[in-house]
């Protein structure tokens, strides 16, 4: 009647564009100290040693949650165990994606001065975001096959945005009752 595999305990899968987001934030904030610094090869110092305090150690001591994943209520787990993955595994998956993001980073920086060389730096991230569209069951990407990592769904976190998406909501609707009060009003 029932087969096995509808049994087991399915973990909670994390949207697309909520990692996405959870990256971007992560990214940024990486983005933003490394920049300071002119030198290419300084800069890639500054950036991987950030990355990897922030991706790594931050999420080792805060149960699987970097800055970006706790605003989206995500947490990262091993695949096989459903626990917080190794500082080994961590770092393995956090290298892999560390070296595409600081490519997008220098791509980014290009700018539109040469579009197919930011085309091109870029690629490499966005191939491995792709890849977590083509995982039905729990939208991995490249780095967390490679190491045997999931994100996935939580309730700890600060909603981020969930909380963006209400305030919008009633801004937008108290602007929208200020607005007819003030037709009324010209009538």
């Amino acid at each position: 009647m029932y087969s096995e595999k509808s049994l087991i305990p399915r973990k909670p899968k994390a949207p697309v564009e909520r990692r996405a987001y959870a990256f971007l934030i992560d990214f940024v904030l990486v983005w933003l100290f490394s920049s300071l610094v002119s030198n290419i090869f300084l800069e890639l110092l500054i950036f991987t040693l950030l990355w990897l305090i922030f991706r790594v150690v931050v999420v080792d001591r805060n149960k699987g949650q970097s800055l970006g994943r706790w605003a989206l209520d995500l947490k990262i787990v091993d695949q096989n165990v459903n626990r917080l993955p190794s500082l080994l595994t961590l770092t393995k998956r956090e290298i892999v994606i560390c070296l595409g993001a600081f490519l997008a980073m220098i791509g980014f920086k290009i700018n539109f001065h040469d579009f197919l060389l930011m085309l091109l730096l870029i690629t490499p991230l966005i191939i491995d975001g792709f890849t977590a569209l083509t995982d039905d069951e729990y939208n991995r990407a490249f780095h967390d096959r490679f190491s045997g990592t999931m994100i996935i769904q939580t309730r700890r976190g600060f909603s981020l945005d969930l909380r963006l998406k209400k305030w919008y909501k009633e801004g937008r609707k108290m602007w929208l009752q200020n607005r007819s009060k003030k037709e009324k009003y010209r009538e």
